[in-house]
């Protein structure tokens, strides 16, 4: 049974590690090994993280204390980081997180919701409601990632 829950900075090192599962291992139709690796390093900087985290407000899905998977959002609409583990994928896990963030956004006033979508989930925010307004490219060392710019008004 999946429950959500805040993120507590306790969770940093298992979120990162999540995050760093999830590229290497579900993005692969989507991108190739240079590419995942330049979106993440096998080594994190988890101070780098621990600032960005700091700047978002997060929810953890968690079953028996595992972390299936992760959102951040901000209260302009971003929604920065979505994740699930690979035992995860597929299972309504961040179905669920998108479901608490927009409930979350739609409760502070926010009427239009943005998110720069990887390839692989793409299809997932335009599931949501999502629609593609410009394709991007963001450049990692030497390496481009495409992405796609999305978003989705929020009816009242």
């Amino acid at each position: 049974m999946i429950h959500l829950r805040p993120f507590q900075p306790h969770d940093l090192p298992a979120t990162v590690a999540l995050f760093q599962a999830s590229v290497s291992q579900l993005a692969t139709q989507h991108y190739d090994a240079v590419q995942r690796q330049a979106w993440s390093s096998e080594v994190a900087d988890m101070p780098t993280w621990q600032t960005r985290l700091a700047s978002l407000e997060l929810f953890i899905a968690e079953e028996d204390q595992t972390i299936a998977g992760f959102i951040g959002f901000s209260l302009d609409g971003h929604i920065d980081l979505l994740y699930c583990a690979p035992a995860y994928a597929r299972q309504g896990v961040a179905s669920a997180l998108y479901a608490a963030a927009e409930q979350r956004l739609r409760a502070a006033g926010v009427r239009e919701l943005f998110t720069e979508a990887s390839l692989v989930a793409q299809a997932f925010f335009a599931g949501q409601g999502f629609s593609v307004q410009q394709a991007q490219t963001v450049t990692r060392g030497t390496v481009n990632l495409p992405r796609m710019l999305m978003r989705k008004t929020l009816e009242l």
